[in-house]
């Protein structure tokens, strides 16, 4: 199964920007999609966006505009621009893997859902 390393995470300001790196330990090319999830204090984990191995993108409602998700396949390495930040997006922000593929004489069905350990963003007013 994939590891996954999120880092970048910090304290900044409304209105300040941070760039989320997540790394994969093998190749992002063979992912069929990687996400950012993000969990407050007392909250569900929600999705934050997503982009699959045709770099094919969806982003929650609540980011449409202000974050970006990219990947680069050569680093392995998946990112989440986060501009115009908020108090209300001070969560850990979670790296997700989903891969699926058929294996063996019978193509049987392989596959993982992995998540990183997660990076904390905290927005101050």
């Amino acid at each position: 199964q994939v590891r996954l390393v999120e880092s970048g995470g910090g304290l900044v300001q409304a209105g300040d920007s941070l760039r989320l790196s997540c790394a994969a330990s093998e190749s992002t090319a063979m992912i069929n999609v990687m996400s950012w999830y993000r969990q407050a204090p007392g909250k569900q984990r929600e999705l934050v966006a997503s982009i699959r191995s045709s770099r094919t993108t969806t982003y929650a409602d609540f980011v449409k505009g202000r974050f970006t998700i990219s990947k680069d396949n050569s680093k392995n390495t998946i990112y989440l621009q986060m501009n115009s930040l908020r108090p209300e997006d001070t969560a850990v922000y979670y790296c997700n893997a989903v891969r699926r593929y058929l294996s063996g004489a019978r193509g049987e069905l392989q596959g993982y859902d992995a998540w990183g350990q997660g990076t904390q963003v905290t927005v101050s007013s």
